[in-house]
């Protein structure tokens, strides 16, 4: 809508008393067709804004106060059940603030990072914004000013390309994730597979990646179902130090992986573990590829925000312990590039 000049208002949640479906930040697109793109609530507040944000901002734009309160007040228009009240920033499109905005909302679509400062119009106040590099520091913190940084998509990168991964690529879209796939298998990393998936990618060893770099927070899940390729993507993996990473299979498969990895790497095994969720994935039951990316796709959720819950993730002595009970020794070691351009 904003590229074809049919935008009419854009409506960004900037303060929340109690509770709120949406948080700080959220915003929503009106359409001058009446469409609209994005969300401020559960649905609850969208054909209320969306029906009389074109004609509230007819002049400038304007601060209004929801309630999602259960009882209506003279001071607050809209009572909504959820327990508490939130502002909402108003403003007309085709404005120079406006489209500072937008543009720093689209380049965070290619990687890069915005610190946007907001004054908000309001006690006789026009609405001002200033954009800077993400590196930017906050300003003095004031009711009338709304500081954000805007960050590029959370990006997930799949090792391996089969079935199993089509549901995972699905999900993560689904919460407005960028997914790269990576597998040395042709046949299978086929963009005509992975529609949603942003790269898909044909690789064998690292230095086939040169189009992927893995960052600090990237999220990482490894599930070739082939041992060779799993070993090699987990030790460049780990170097790399993203936010999240995981590794698919059974606790005495993981177990030698992550023994292989840790002699190849001369890490200790407790270096391995604190950077590595293996079993891959929260425990929550069920059957089948579908199952397995519920349980992947909440474990990484949980531990971007910091409610990671009870995770699986194996310790050192536990490594010990399933590799000693499967009677098997540890394979030579192997040597492993130093790169974490991906």
């Amino acid at each position: 809508m904003w590229r074809q000049g049919q935008t009419a208002a854009l409506v960004t949640l900037v303060r929340v008393e109690g509770s709120s479906y949406r948080k700080v930040g959220a915003r929503l697109l009106v359409g001058s067709d009446g469409r609209y793109a994005g969300s401020i609530s559960g649905g609850c507040l969208e054909a209320e804004v969306v029906q009389k944000a074109p004609w509230m901002v007819r002049s400038r734009a304007v601060m209004k106060r929801y309630s999602t309160l259960f009882d209506d007040t003279a001071e607050i228009p809209y009572g909504l059940g959820c327990g508490g009240t939130v502002d909402l920033l108003i403003e007309p499109a085709g404005t120079p603030e406006f489209q500072t905005l937008m543009e720093a909302l689209a380049a965070s679509l290619d990687g890069a990072s915005r610190h946007v400062t907001t004054w908000l119009p309001e006690n006789g106040n026009s609405l001002r914004r200033l954009v800077q590099p993400a590196a930017a520091e906050a300003l003095e913190q004031d009711q009338s000013v709304f500081e954000e940084t805007i960050l590029p998509p959370q990006r997930l990168i799949i090792f391996g390309a089969g079935d199993d991964a089509l549901p995972m690529v699905e999900a993560a879209s689904l919460l407005g994730w960028t997914v790269a796939v990576v597998d040395g298998r042709p046949w299978l990393a086929r963009t005509q597979r992975f529609l949603l998936a942003h790269q898909v990618l044909v690789a064998r060893q690292l230095e086939d990646l040169d189009p992927l770099s893995i960052g600090d927070r990237d999220a990482v899940v490894i599930m070739t179902h082939s041992y060779e390729q799993d070993k090699a993507w987990l030790a460049g993996a780990l170097q790399c130090k993203p936010r999240y990473l995981g590794l698919l299979g059974a606790r005495h498969r993981s177990s030698l992986l992550i023994s292989e990895t840790a002699a190849a790497m001369g890490w200790s095994l407790e270096q391995v573990c604190a950077g590595l969720f293996a079993p891959v994935g929260l425990d929550l039951g069920g059957d089948g590829a579908e199952a397995i990316a519920l349980a992947v796709i909440s474990e990484i959720q949980g531990c971007l925000n910091g409610k990671i819950g009870a995770s699986r993730r194996m310790s050192a002595p536990m490594v010990v312990a399933a590799v000693e009970q499967g009677n098997r020794q540890v394979r030579a070691p192997w040597k492993i590039p130093s790169r974490c351009a991906l």
